[in-house]
C-alpha cells in the first residue's frame, strides 16, 4: 500500500535491495522468504519482533532518492511480492519519465511526494476512510495480531504493549496484545517463537504485584494455570485496560450483554499517542464516565463530555475552592480538589442563563450560571473559556429542545415547570401538602380497581401515631433538626442545585428528619433526576403491567403480607397494593431482575417516606446504581460486596477475620446484613437512619458498620464455640440498637422475637454507633471498594460458572456411560463454542446472545444452534466425514435428530445424548440412530449452483419432533439413497475402507432387493383393496397402476410424452401406513448425483458416471450401489458436482419411486450379514483422543478458538 513518505536514514540496513532506477528502489527485508536466512535472518527477526518494525507485516519497501540526495523517502510498502510489484510497475509506467523533465532536484521531490499523498487521498475517498480511523501505525498491529493469532476481523484489537513473559524462570520479550475477547502474547527470540492466548472470560483473577525481583508485574490467573507478564513501560495504564476488558467479559457471562463500539468519539487531539486505537479511545472514555456517574449519582446512560481545572466561588464562607468541573450532556459537577470539602451538581434542565462574567484579579477568566430558582454559580480561573461556554451552550440548546418535545408528546405542560419546582423547592412546603393533601398540579391516578384506594403520598403521613402528649421532648428535639435543615437550605441553596458541603454530612449523621426523609432520598441518592427527566414513566409502566401474570408476579403476591407486617402501613389493602405496584412495575421495567427477595422490604421502607412514584426511582437507583447486581437471580452483587467485606474484616480486624473464617458466619451474616441495608436485622427506627447515611455517601457506610459492629463484639466473638453462638451474639446486639430520637411509636422487630429469652443487651445508641464507624473505619475510600469489587467479580462469576458446570455434568452424568472428567471436558467445549458464536457472530440466522439466559435451568443456560454444531460434530463425532462438504449434510440430520423441543436449539443433554450413543453404544442403538437419522421427513429447496450452471435441491434444517417419530417408520427410497451416502462418506480415509465398501454393495444390493419385493407384496395388496372397495375403477385404472410397478413402466410412458400417468400411481403400503403419502406426493421429481469412490476397479459398488446413463431415458425411480445387479445398474442415474451429493431437479422426467419402502429390521437383519460393517460399528471410540484433538485444533491456524486456555507453543 502506499504511506505517506517517511524519511529513512540508512537504506541498506537490514534491508536487501532487489530492483532499483534513479530515483525508486524496491527492498526486501533480510531473512524473509528464505528461510529463516540464517543468523542474519534470526536476528533481524528478533529486532523486527522487539522493536515492533514494521517490516513484521511488510517485508517489501519502495523508497525515493534522488541522485544527489543522502536522504531516502519510504513511499510504499507491501506483504507479498506482488503487491509491491504492482507499486513498482505503476512507478515505471507513469512517473519515471514524468521526473526526467525537472531540472530542481527539490521540485523532484516536491512532485513524488504530492503525487503519492493524492494517490492516498483517493484512496480514502473511495474507501471511505475517515479521519478519525486508527493510524497507520496501529493498522500495522492489527494485521500483526490477525496474521500471527489466526483471529478474525470480528476481534478487534484494543492496544498492544512491550513486556516479558516469564516462562519458568525464563523471561522471553515480546508483545502483549489485549483485544475485547482476548489477552495474546508473541515473542520471537533467535529462532524460538511463543505464542499464548487466553479468553479474557477465563481468568479468575488479575492482579498487579510487585517482588525484589519483578517490581512491576501482572499476573493472570485461569483454572489451569498462572501467567507472569513484567516490565511494562506504563503498567498502570496496562493494568487498567485489562480490568476494563476483564469485566467486560464478567458482564458478557453475568446478563449476556455483549461490547458495542460508541461511533461517536470527539476527534483525535494533536497530543494524543499516535499508536491510540479508537477503540482504546473508546474504552477510556467509558471508564471516565463510569467514575463520573458514580461520583455524581447520575443517570446511566450520562457520558461525560470533558472537566478542566477551576475555582467555585462559595458565598457561604466567601472563598475560591480549587477543583474540578465535569461537563457531561445534561450536567455541569464540581468536586473540590481536597474530598468533602465541597461538590455540586447543575442539571442543565435548572439553567437558564450560562454567560461569560468580567474578568478581575479577584475573578479571573470567570462564567456564570444562573438556575430556575435564582441561584447564581461562579467559576473562575477557566482554560479555554470561551470553547467552555460555547460547548455548554450547545448542550443547554439540546436540553431545552428535549424539554419541549417531551411536553408537547406526553401533553403534560401544566406539570412540568411548576411540578419540577415543588419536587426542588424547600422541604416546608413539601411537609405541609403532606397533611392536607396533594397539590393542585400534581397528578393523581387510581389504576387498580376502584374500590382500592391509592396512595397519593407517603403512607407514613397517612399513618403516623401521635403519643398522647401533645408536645414532648422527642417532638422538641425533631423540631430543631428541621429548623437546622431549613436554615442549611437556606444558606446552601435547595433542590438538587445545593452546595454540598461537610456540614451537610454532619446534618445527615444526625438524623434527616421524619418530614423529610423522602425528599432528602431522592436528592442524595440522584433518584430525582432521572424521576424529573421520565415525567408519566412510572405511570404508563404500571397501566401496562397491570394484569399481566408471570413468575416475578407470582413471587411478588407471595411477599408482600411479608414486608413489614408489624406496621400499620401494611396491614391494610392500600399499603399492600401500593406496595404491588411499585414492585411489579419495576420487574417489567427490567425483566432481566425481574423480583428478588429482599428487594419487599426495603421498597416498603420506601413507600412509607415517599409517594408511589418516588419509591419507585429511589428502587431504580438502588437496584440499577447503588448496589448493582445484587437483587439478580443470583445475588451475585452481595455475594461481590461479602467478599470485599472479608478482605476489609481481614485488613481492619484481622486478630477476628480467622476466628469468623474458622465459624464461616461472615458469609451468614453479610448476605441479610447487605441485602436489606440492616432493615431486617436492626429496630426499624434506627435501620431508617443507616439507609439516610446510604443514600448520602453510598456502600462504604454499610461496610463501615459491619465492621463496627464486628469490632464491638470482638470479645464474645472470639469465645464463641459455633457460628450459631456467633450469631446469637450478632442478634443480640443488633436487636439493642436503639434510636431515643425517634417521634415513631415502638414497633415490635420480628428479628428480636425470634432471639433466645437471656439478658438483654445494653441499649445502643444508632447515633454513637454510625459517629463510631466513621472514626474508625471513616479511611474506607470508595474507588478503593470498587478495586476490591472488580477482583471479587472475577470470582464469583467464575465460582459460578464452575457450579453450572458441576450441576450439569451431575445431572447427566447417570444417563451416559462418560466419566465426570470427561463430561467437564466436553461441556467446556461446548460453552467455548457458544462463547465464540457471542463474540464473532456467525451465519446461523440465530442471535448469540439470545441463546444464553443465565436465568434458566442449569442445562438450558447455554445452547448451540446448527452453526455451532457442524463445528463440534467435526471434530468430536466418530461418524462426521473428513471432507467438510460431505460432513454438512450429516451435521444437519444429526442436530434435528438430538433438536427434540423443535427450537433450533441444542443443550448440552441434548449434545451428549447423540454423542453417547456413537461412542459408547451398542451395535442396534446406532444402526437405530443412522436409520432414525434419514427417515425424519426432509425439506427441499432450489438453489442455484454456479460452478454448473444447474438448480440444485439441498435439504435444509426444518425442526422435527424426535418424540413423533421411531424406528418403526419405513425408509423410503429418497432417504435410502441419502443413508447409502452417508454409509460411503463415513468410511473414507478408514484402515478398512475397501472391506466396508465391499460390504456396503452387498448390503445396498440386498436391501434393493428386499424393497423391490416388498414393493410389489404391497402394491399388489394394496390393489386388491381397491378393487374391492370400487370394482369399475379398478378396471379402468388398473393397467396404469401395474405399469407404475414395474421397472421402466411409469417413466417410458413419461419419456413417450405422457408423464401425466405418473400422478395416478400411488404409494406403497408402508408409505401409507406412515401417514405420509400426503407429504410423498407433494415432492418434486428428484435424480441424485454423486461422486464415484476412488478405486475404479470395484465397479460392483460405485455409482455409476454420467457417460454410462446419459444417453439412457428409461431410468428408475432409484439411483443406489447395487452389487452385480446388472439389472438394477441399469436403472442407475447419477453426476459428479465437486465431489458432493446431492439431490437435483429432474430435467428428463425421471423420479425416485415413491412405491419402494424398508424396515429397520430389514436394514438391520442386512447389515448383520457382513463381518466387516458389524465390527464397525461395535468398535468402541475413545473420547479422550478426540477432546484432545478438539483443543489442538482449536488451538493452532483455526479461526474459531475456542480453548479455554492455549498453552504456550515453542518452536524452533
Amino acid at each position: 500500500m502506499w504511506v505517506h513518505p517517511e524519511e529513512v536514514l540508512q537504506a541498506g540496513a537490514l534491508w536487501i535491495t532487489e530492483r532499483a532506477n534513479p530515483y525508486f528502489i524496491l527492498q526486501k527485508r533480510k531473512g524473509h522468504g528464505d528461510g529463516r536466512g540464517g543468523l542474519a535472518g534470526l536476528l533481524v527477526g528478533t529486532l523486527d519482533v522487539v522493536l515492533d518494525s514494521s517490516a513484521r507485516v511488510a517485508p517489501y519497501r519502495i523508497l525515493y532518492q534522488t541522485p544527489d540526495s543522502l536522504i531516502y523517502w519510504i513511499i510504499a510498502h507491501g506483504c507479498s511480492r506482488k503487491e509491491i510489484t504492482e507499486h513498482w510497475e505503476w512507478l515505471e509506467q507513469n512517473l519515471l519519465q514524468t521526473l526526467s523533465i525537472f531540472e530542481n532536484e527539490n521540485d523532484i521531490t516536491t512532485f513524488v511526494k504530492g503525487k503519492v499523498q493524492g494517490i492516498i487521498a483517493e484512496y480514502n475517498k473511495n474507501h471511505d476512510v475517515k479521519e478519525d480511523d486508527d493510524t497507520d501505525k496501529f493498522k500495522e498491529a492489527i494485521c500483526t495480531f490477525r496474521k500471527l493469532f489466526g483471529m478474525p476481523e470480528e476481534e478487534k484489537l484494543v492496544n498492544y504493549y512491550s513486556c516479558s513473559y516469564w516462562k519458568g524462570h525464563v523471561p522471553r520479550q515480546g508483545w502483549l496484545y489485549l483485544s475485547i475477547n482476548h489477552i495474546c502474547f508473541y515473542s520471537y527470540l533467535l529462532g524460538k517463537e511463543a505464542k499464548l492466548v487466553i479468553r479474557w472470560a477465563d481468568i479468575t483473577q488479575l492482579e498487579k504485584s510487585a517482588t525484589l525481583l519483578l517490581p512491576d508485574a501482572v499476573k493472570v490467573s485461569t483454572r489451569v494455570a498462572e501467567h507472569v507478564f513484567s516490565v511494562f513501560l506504563n503498567i498502570n495504564e496496562t493494568f487498567k485496560l485489562m480490568e476494563q476488558l476483564a469485566n467486560i467479559a464478567m458482564r458478557q457471562l453475568l446478563d449476556n450483554k455483549g461490547f458495542e463500539q460508541d461511533r461517536s468519539l470527539p476527534k483525535l487531539k494533536r497530543k494524543t499517542p499516535k499508536k491510540v486505537s479508537a477503540l482504546k479511545r473508546d474504552l477510556d472514555a467509558r471508564a471516565k464516565s463510569e467514575r463520573y456517574r458514580a461520583l455524581f449519582r447520575l443517570p446511566k446512560d450520562e457520558k461525560l463530555d470533558g472537566h478542566t481545572g477551576c475555582t467555585l466561588w462559595t458565598p457561604f464562607n466567601k472563598m475560591h475552592i480549587l477543583g474540578q468541573m465535569f461537563v457531561s450532556t445534561n450536567y455541569i459537577c464540581f468536586t473540590s480538589k481536597e474530598e468533602t470539602l465541597c461538590s455540586l451538581i447543575i442539571p442543565l434542565r435548572e439553567v437558564t442563563i450560562v454567560e461569560k462574567a468580567d474578568s478581575s484579579n479577584f475573578f479571573p477568566s470567570p462564567v456564570s450560571i444562573s438556575t430556575k430558582n435564582r441561584m447564581t454559580f461562579l467559576f473562575a480561573n477557566l482554560k479555554d473559556r470561551d470553547f467552555l461556554v460555547q460547548r455548554i451552550s450547545d448542550f443547554l440548546q439540546q436540553t431545552t429542545s428535549k424539554i419541549y418535545f417531551e411536553r408537547e408528546t406526553t401533553g403534560s405542560v401544566n406539570s412540568s415547570d411548576d411540578e419540577q419546582g415543588s419536587l426542588l423547592s424547600s422541604s416546608p412546603q413539601r411537609s405541609s401538602l403532606g397533611s392536607e393533601g396533594s397539590s393542585e398540579g400534581e397528578r393523581q391516578f387510581n389504576l387498580n380497581d376502584n374500590s382500592v384506594p391509592t396512595a397519593t403520598q407517603a403512607l407514613m403521613t397517612m399513618y403516623r401515631r401521635r403519643s398522647p402528649e401533645e408536645f414532648n421532648p422527642k417532638l422538641a428535639k425533631e423540631f430543631l433538626k428541621e429548623q437546622a435543615w431549613k436554615n442549611h437550605i437556606t444558606e446552601y441553596g435547595q433542590g438538587v442545585c445545593m452546595y454540598r458541603t461537610e456540614k451537610t454530612k454532619d446534618l445527615v449523621l444526625k438524623g434527616i428528619p421524619e418530614n423529610m426523609r423522602g425528599e432528602l432520598w431522592l436528592l442524595f441518592s440522584g433518584a430525582i433526576n432521572e424521576m424529573a427527566t421520565h415525567p408519566g414513566y412510572y405511570e404508563d409502566l404500571v397501566e401496562k403491567s397491570m394484569g399481566k401474570y408471570n413468575l416475578a408476579t407470582e413471587e411478588i403476591e407471595r411477599d408482600l403480607h411479608r414486608s413489614l407486617p408489624e406496621h400499620p402501613a401494611f396491614q391494610n389493602e392500600m399499603g399492600i397494593a401500593a406496595l404491588r405496584r411499585v414492585l411489579t412495575a419495576y420487574a417489567f421495567r427490567n425483566p432481566n431482575i425481574g423480583y428478588c427477595q429482599a428487594m419487599n422490604i426495603v421498597t416498603s421502607v420506601l413507600l412509607l417516606y415517599a409517594k408511589e412514584e418516588e419509591a419507585f426511582w429511589l428502587l431504580v437507583a438502588l437496584c440499577e446504581r447503588m448496589l448493582p447486581d445484587y437483587y439478580n437471580t443470583r445475588v451475585v452483587g452481595a455475594l461481590v460486596d461479602q467478599g470485599v467485606f472479608e478482605e476489609l474484616a481481614r485488613e481492619y480486624v484481622p486478630e477476628l477475620y480467622d476466628c469468623m473464617q474458622d465459624l464461616g458466619v461472615i458469609s451468614t451474616i453479610s448476605l441479610s446484613w447487605f441485602l436489606t441495608l440492616f432493615l431486617s436485622v436492626m429496630p426499624f427506627e434506627s435501620a431508617v437512619v443507616v439507609v439516610d447515611c446510604f443514600f448520602y455517601e453510598g456502600i462504604k457506610v454499610i461496610f463501615q458498620l459491619a465492621l463496627n459492629v464486628l469490632h464491638a463484639n470482638i470479645h464474645q466473638l472470639l469465645g464463641a464455640k459455633d457460628d450459631g453462638e456467633a450469631m446469637t451474639v450478632l442478634g443480640r446486639y443488633l436487636d439493642s440498637v436503639s434510636n431515643k430520637d425517634s417521634t415513631l411509636p415502638p414497633i415490635p422487630h420480628l428479628h428480636s422475637l425470634l432471639t433466645d429469652d437471656g439478658d438483654p443487651h445494653p441499649e445502643v445508641d444508632i447515633f454513637k454507633l454510625v459517629r463510631s464507624s466513621y472514626e474508625k473505619f471513616g479511611s474506607i475510600r470508595a474507588d478503593v471498594i470498587e478495586q476490591m469489587r472488580f477482583k471479587q467479580r472475577l470470582r464469583v462469576i467464575q465460582t459460578i460458572e464452575d457450579t453450572t458446570k458441576r450441576n450439569v455434568v451431575r445431572t447427566i452424568v447417570t444417563e451416559t456411560a462418560f466419566s465426570i472428567d470427561e463430561l467437564e471436558e466436553l461441556y467446556v467445549l461446548f460453552k467455548a463454542e457458544h462463547l465464540t458464536s457471542c463474540y464473532w457472530g456467525g451465519t446461523g440466522g440465530s442471535n448469540p446472545t439470545e441463546r444464553h439466559d443465565p436465568s434458566l435451568p442449569y442445562l438450558e443456560q447455554y445452547r448451540i444452534d446448527l452453526e455451532q454444531f457442524r463445528g463440534l460434530f467435526s471434530l468430536l463425532f466418530p461418524w462426521a466425514p473428513v471432507n467438510g462438504a460431505q460432513a454438512d449434510p450429516l451435521a444437519l440430520r444429526f442436530f434435528r435428530l438430538l433438536d427434540h423441543n423443535g427450537d433450533s436449539l441444542i443443550n448440552f443433554r441434548e449434545f451428549i445424548s447423540g454423542l453417547s450413543v456413537l461412542c459408547h453404544g451398542d451395535l442396534t442403538e446406532k444402526l437405530k440412530l443412522l436409520y432414525k437419522m434419514h427417515v425424519i421427513p426432509g425439506k427441499y429447496v432450489c438453489v442455484y449452483c454456479s460452478q454448473r450452471g444447474k438448480e440444485v435441491q439441498r435439504e435444509i434444517y426444518t425442526p422435527y419432533m424426535l418424540t413423533c417419530m421411531s424406528s418403526s417408520l419405513s425408509l423410503l427410497q429418497s432417504q435410502f439413497i441419502e443413508l447409502c451416502k452417508t454409509l460411503y462418506n463415513m468410511f473414507s480415509e478408514d484402515a478398512q475402507e475397501q472391506e466396508l465398501y465391499h460390504a456396503t454393495a452387498t448390503v445396498t444390493s440386498l436391501l434393493l432387493e428386499m424393497g423391490e419385493v416388498g414393493k410389489l407384496f404391497c402394491h399388489s395388496k394394496d390393489q386388491e383393496e381397491q378393487d374391492q372397495d370400487d370394482p369399475e375403477e379398478a378396471k379402468t385404472s388398473g393397467p396404469a397402476r401395474d405399469g407404475g410397478t414395474r421397472p421402466g413402466g411409469v417413466f417410458q410412458q413419461r419419456g413417450q410424452g405422457e408423464g401425466e400417468k405418473e400422478s395416478q400411481a400411488r404409494p406403497c403400503g408402508p408409505a401409507k401406513r406412515d401417514g405420509r403419502g400426503e407429504q410423498l406426493s407433494a415432492m418434486e421429481d428428484i435424480k441424485l448425483e454423486d461422486s464415484s469412490p476412488k478405486d475404479t476397479g470395484t465397479s460392483s459398488s460405485m455409482l455409476i458416471s454420467d457417460d454410462e446413463t446419459k444417453d439412457d431415458t428409461s431410468m428408475s425411480s432409484y439411483s443406489v450401489l447395487s452389487g452385480g445387479s446388472h439389472e438394477l445398474d441399469d436403472k442407475l442415474h447419477c453426476e459428479d458436482i465437486n465431489d458432493d451429493t446431492v439431490l437435483v431437479r429432474s430435467k428428463n422426467g425421471t423420479s425416485i419411486d415413491k412405491d419402494w419402502a424398508i424396515t429397520f429390521e430389514q436394514f438391520l437383519a442386512s447389515v448383520l450379514t457382513e463381518q466387516a460393517l458389524v465390527l464397525y460399528f461395535e468398535k468402541p471410540v475413545e473420547v479422550a483422543a478426540r477432546i484432545t484433538n478438539a483443543k489442538n485444533v482449536r488451538k493452532v491456524g483455526c479461526s474459531l478458538l475456542s480453548a479455554s486456555d492455549y498453552e504456550i507453543s515453542l518452536s524452533g
